[in-house]
């Protein structure tokens, strides 16, 4: 069953995540829970702090449709394997660091914001160091989609919102229903 998405106005989303340190059944089923969140909500990325929960993991999903080509390069541990064998991606205790800092505008939406989306400038190229569910290190590498997605999800991972990088005109065009977002979730906390 899918879990609850944290909307804006929620401090949750502004907390960084504590780092993971225990790789068990617990993490799994959470890793699970999290992707059926995602994929219930049509999102391709989500982070714990989206599903209540200040840690260090987050879940995407970029595959294409099918018959459609992937948009970005990447590489897993030094290798190109076929997306499918990568996706879903678990994160778990991510480092970033930009390698390719050309920026690159894309229009960005998020599940904890609903009905909102606006253009948002990110470096083109990420390097990854993450664990996955059994506790491994490994590295990914990427642009285009892949490399934004990752980008987005470790800011959640840091209580960074894709509002604090939005174009500013894109971000006034969206202030009403911000504020929306903002005034719901307050009276949700209220009635907890």
């Amino acid at each position: 069953m899918p879990l609850r998405v944290t909307h804006y106005g929620e401090p949750i989303l502004r907390e960084p995540g504590a780092p993971i340190t225990h790789f068990d059944a617990d993490l799994k089923a959470l890793a699970d829970a999290m992707l059926e969140t995602m994929y219930d909500a049509d999102g391709i990325g989500l982070a714990a702090q989206q599903i209540d929960q200040a840690l260090q993991i987050c879940v995407m999903d970029v595959r294409p449709p099918e018959e459609a080509n992937i948009q970005f390069d990447y590489q897993y541990d030094g290798k190109t394997l076929p997306l499918d064998f990568i996706m879903p991606l678990a994160l778990i205790n991510p480092q970033v660091e930009i390698t390719d800092s050309a920026p690159e505008v894309y229009e960005e939406g998020c599940l904890s914001f609903p009905a909102v989306n606006g253009r948002v400038t990110r470096p083109a190229g990420v390097r990854c160091t993450f664990q996955d569910l059994q506790g491994e290190q490994h590295i990914i590498e990427a642009n285009g989609l892949l490399g934004r997605c990752i980008l987005h999800e470790v800011d959640h991972l840091n209580g960074v919102l894709f509002t604090d990088r939005m174009d500013k005109s894109d971000l006034r065009k969206n202030e009403t229903r911000i504020k929306q977002l903002k005034r719901a979730s307050r009276d949700f906390l209220k009635g907890k």
